[in-house]
């Protein structure tokens, strides 16, 4: 005899509400094409660490932009190189207002895979700070 499963599901979320500050990541706020990234690598600020390299530079456009560039040669495995990029992208995310004129490209370092999350944005925290002063955004 097969018992039935109620129809209930549990309680029903509402839909989230969109907050007032921009949460997403938009494609205004990513370096795509090869060309911004060999601009970017040209004449860098540079901020780097145990776990990451930053290039950046003015872009004299009103979004920060951000490139990843993690390579298989220091995150062996997939699933590494993809929860580098998306600590990277949530670490921009949240500091996205403060990043405003700036182009950004992270590379990652062969230590950071070993890190917890918590550490690693610390440290890319650090570079964001770190970059706006040597950039004097503030100015």
């Amino acid at each position: 005899m097969r018992v039935s499963q109620p129809d209930h599901q549990g309680p029903q979320r509402s839909p989230p509400q969109k907050s007032p500050i921009d949460t997403c990541f938009p494609h205004q706020a990513r370096l795509r094409r090869s060309g911004d990234f060999r601009s970017l690598f040209a004449q860098p600020v540079t901020s780097t660490d145990s776990c990451f390299a930053v290039f950046a530079q003015r872009n004299g456009r009103k979004p920060g932009r951000l490139g990843l560039a993690i390579s298989k040669r220091y995150a062996r495995r997939a699933v590494d190189r993809s929860r580098m990029k998306r600590i990277v992208r949530e670490s921009f995310r949240q500091h996205r207002h403060s990043l405003q004129g700036i182009d950004l490209a992270v590379l990652c370092r062969p230590h950071a895979v070993t890190l917890p999350n918590s550490r690693l944005f610390s440290s890319l925290a650090a570079h964001w700070k770190r970059v706006r002063e040597r950039l004097c955004v503030v100015c």
